[in-house]
């Protein structure tokens, strides 16, 4: 069985389009009803950012239980497609599905305007007379650590899962999501610390991508991880603006991108 943190992964490529000048990137926002400020302040900065596209580097939903939630009169999700669609029609929007959203498919994608990215993707961008090579990944898969997660990724992973399970009733699917929500809820009270990104798994991805960058979430540990020979991992960092949310510290976050360097902002302020 071949060790993963040595395996090179297939790296999806996008390249960067001419006239883009800086780019924006989040992830883990989990929106949910539950959390209003939160929603409210991703509607914000969707409708105000400077940037040229945006990256959603997954979970962007607390709970994605099949697209047909988005035919549901009035649902949450409809909502939030609404809220996507307008923005993609102002700059480019792209999407990776992460470990709370992984069920989101064609017919969001089609309904929200946005465009979907494969796990791994190397974002390629002209820099002078060279070019900057950031790697972009939700991040799981990178938390080896986290061996009960790992085996499940693996399986709700498969086409055969997702199809028995997108094969439930609707109602069926939002009981077993809020019910996922809450076995979750369980483990951050019992202090259960998330995992952090295998650190040869990382330097093995990104030397597949030719990467000097490396981009993820999911770890809700936001921090800029300096690497050899001038390269960098950097994490994302989730957002939560409600009072009763048990989480950790309020907090929101836009990862702001360009060809020379990075910087975080506020929403507000991006």
């Amino acid at each position: 069985m071949q060790d993963p943190r040595t395996t090179a992964p297939s790296v999806a490529q996008l390249l960067a389009a001419p006239n883009w000048r800086t780019v924006d990137v989040i992830s883990d926002l989990h929106l949910q009803p539950s959390e209003p400020q939160t929603v409210q302040a991703w509607r914000d900065y969707l409708a105000r950012t400077t940037a040229d596209a945006v990256f959603i580097l997954g979970d962007l939903f607390e709970v994605w239980v099949g697209d047909d939630a988005l035919d549901e009169p009035g649902s949450f999700e409809a909502e939030c497609a609404q809220v996507l669609h307008a923005a993609a029609q102002q700059r480019p929007l792209f999407f990776m599905v992460g470990n709370r959203d992984f069920l989101a498919g064609s017919a969001f994608l089609a309904r929200t305007g946005m465009t979907g990215l494969a796990e791994p993707t190397v974002l390629v961008w002209p820099h002078g007379e060279g070019q900057r090579r950031i790697l972009l990944s939700h991040g799981d898969a990178l938390c080896l650590d986290d061996v009960q997660y790992q085996q499940f990724r693996a399986l709700s992973r498969s086409a055969a899962w997702q199809q028995q399970v997108l094969a439930q009733p609707l109602a069926v699917r939002r009981a077993i999501g809020k019910s996922a929500r809450s076995e979750s809820e369980q483990r951050k009270q019992a202090g259960v610390p998330y995992a952090d990104a295998d650190a040869q798994m990382s330097r093995t991805w990104m030397d597949a991508a030719q990467a000097q960058w490396l981009v993820h979430g999911h770890t809700h540990q936001p921090a800029d991880h300096p690497l050899a020979d001038g390269r960098w991992r950097i994490v994302t960092s989730d957002w939560h603006l409600d009072a009763d949310h048990d989480d950790g510290p309020q907090r929101s976050e836009v990862l702001r991108l360009t060809p020379q360097g990075w910087q975080r902002l506020p929403p507000e302020a991006a």
